[in-house]
């Protein structure tokens, strides 16, 4: 979570946001506004993955794999709250949790 707000707040202070922005409507938002919200969810799990795969005695890989499906459902969650493209929901969902979170399985066995 450490690592998910500090990359949205680095996003907001690196892209500029629009006057009439509405943080409770991503539907109007900038395709440039979304780089960091993503950014944060995959780096966010694959940081948490790797974390708890490395720190772990046993069960990596499902450790791993279970920081991926918390942080989905936390994306699930989010597509309720907060309204967006279809674009932006799709790539979240598929791209951001479950891969990484093996991704970072990876990572830790290498390390």
């Amino acid at each position: 979570m450490i690592v998910n707000m500090g990359l949205i707040i680095l996003g907001s202070s690196l892209i500029p946001i629009p006057e009439d922005f509405d943080p409770m409507n991503a539907i109007n938002w900038e395709s440039t506004n979304f780089i960091f919200p993503f950014l944060a969810h995959a780096i966010g799990t694959l940081v948490g993955a790797f974390l708890t795969a490395k720190i772990a005695n046993s069960y990596h890989l499902p450790l791993a794999i279970s920081i991926g499906v918390f942080f989905l459902i936390g994306g699930i969650t989010m597509v309720y709250i907060l309204p967006a493209p279809v674009w932006f929901i799709c790539t979240d969902l598929i791209a951001a949790y479950i891969p990484m979170g093996y991704i970072g399985w990876i990572i830790s066995k290498k390390v």
